[in-house]
């Protein structure tokens, strides 16, 4: 079992899957647009990628206000989310993504990318961000459930 992660984004879909342990997250690509909503060869791909890493769940970055609201962006990412759904039968989660561009980014420079490199691969490091933050959900739940 393999989850996948994905930062949906105004002209591009950064893709995150897990190891099959489910563990880690590793970046895989980002899918790019040209317009907005132009999403067929997008949800192509990201089926074609769901069968290649053998995906049974994906977990999608919701992105909230800060002040925990519903604004345009979340509401794109949720008929994104029923498109994705209806498209390949797989449950998705909907995943708090407040910050993780910032942290992304902040990643990024840590590692000393430059600017024109971090904008290249910010959407796919946000994926691997919001994968990981479920998957350490996951693991945290597991550990609860088990002491109890």
């Amino acid at each position: 079992m393999r989850i996948m992660g994905l930062d949906f984004g105004s002209k591009t879909v950064g893709v995150a899957v897990s190891d099959p342990l489910m563990l880690t997250a590793q970046g895989v690509e980002i899918i790019r647009r040209k317009e907005e909503n132009k999403l067929r060869r997008t949800y192509a791909r990201i089926e074609e990628l769901i069968e290649q890493y053998g995906v049974n769940l994906i977990v999608l970055g919701y992105p909230k206000n800060m002040n925990n609201s519903i604004g345009e962006r979340a509401q794109k990412t949720e008929a994104f989310m029923a498109d994705i759904k209806r498209r390949t039968g797989l449950e998705v989660v909907l995943w708090d993504e407040r910050l993780t561009t910032v942290a992304a980014d902040n990643a990024m420079i840590e590692g000393g990318l430059r600017r024109e490199e971090r904008k290249e691969y910010v959407d796919m490091i946000a994926a691997v961000f919001i994968l990981q933050g479920y998957l350490d959900y996951l693991a945290n739940k597991n550990r609860a459930d088990e002491e109890n």
